[in-house]
């Protein structure tokens, strides 16, 4: 697939189901997402992979955090915050761990996670499976960051769910135009001196 077909054509999965991506496949997703634009070198991103029996156990870490945030859940919902760890065969954790004692800005350290983070969607795509990018109140509770080796000063980016799409592509909606975001900017005239 050429570069611009997959950039213009990168969009959410809405239904991933197993096949999920082999060893070999995995090690070329998080070697992409290690060439993300890396101010000062610092390698800030960290990677949890999260796959196979570990899904159980990151389920019943997600449903934890719901019963602690909001006692009054219902087990309906209990159990639909379980099952968030079986969206895909396979999740991939995406962390910013910060270095304050670098001159880099922290905004920059978190924002070259976000950059591994999209790398991966790319990175899959080409690979044949796609993914879709998931937050939630579990990638901001400490507790789950501590529990995913992450110090709670440190970012969480994003939980990168891959595997097969089963949705037919055509299912999605268009995006739409970039345009109405987009002004170019003029220098202000200078006054004669």
């Amino acid at each position: 697939m050429e570069a611009i077909d997959l950039l213009l054509s990168r969009r959410s999965a809405a239904d991933l189901h197993e096949p999920g991506p082999d060893a070999a496949t995995l090690e070329l997703l998080l070697a992409s997402a290690a060439r993300a634009p890396d101010h000062g070198r610092l390698r800030p991103w960290r990677f949890i992979v999260i796959q196979d029996a570990a899904r159980e156990h990151f389920g019943a870490l997600l449903a934890d955090q719901l019963r602690r945030l909001r006692p009054a859940s219902t087990p309906e919902a209990i159990e639909r915050e379980r099952l968030k760890a079986f969206r895909a065969p396979l999740i991939i954790a995406v962390a910013a761990v910060k270095d304050p004692r670098s001159t880099v800005p922290m905004i920059e350290q978190v924002l070259s996670a976000g950059a591994a983070a999209q790398n991966i969607l790319l990175a899959a795509r080409a690979l044949g499976f796609n993914a879709v990018w998931k937050t939630g109140g579990a990638a901001y509770d400490d507790d789950v960051k501590r529990s995913l080796g992450i110090a709670p000063a440190d970012a969480l980016v994003a939980f990168l769910y891959v595997g097969t799409e089963t949705r037919p592509r055509d299912a999605q909606a268009p995006r739409q135009d970039w345009r109405d975001r987009v002004c170019y900017w003029q220098s202000p005239a200078v006054p004669n001196a």
